[in-house]
């Protein structure tokens, strides 16, 4: 197994995951291991290895489209609880080296 979850398990359906949307080029599902009450993380299908190796990429619709399904991920949970979070790490804090956001609500379940 390489460093990137995603790819190796999520998109080719070695871990089952439960979706909270998909589009074309975006997968936004619940968290297998959730690190928060509620733990969403939103990866677009094709491998990317950072936000900023999609910028270099400039593949600015990719982008667009990701924001846009964090935002309605994030917008649902508002709707749900009053609030979400948004992260998403780069370099030494990348476990998984495909991009990827966590939209979270609530408080912290597990280190």
């Amino acid at each position: 197994m390489t460093n990137d979850f995603y790819c190796d398990e999520v998109l080719n359906g070695k871990t089952k995951v439960t979706t909270v949307m998909e589009t074309e080029n975006v997968l936004a599902y619940y968290h297998t291991r959730p690190f928060y009450e509620v733990h969403i993380v939103v990866i677009p299908k094709k491998h990317i290895d950072s936000l900023i190796s999609l910028m270099e990429e400039r593949d600015h619709l990719l982008l667009i489209e990701l924001m846009e399904v964090v935002s309605q991920v994030s917008a649902r949970l508002i709707s749900e609880y009053g609030a979400s979070k948004i992260v998403t790490n780069i370099g030494q804090y990348q476990d998984s080296k495909h991009l990827h956001w966590h939209v979270v609500y609530g408080e912290i379940i597990r280190d």
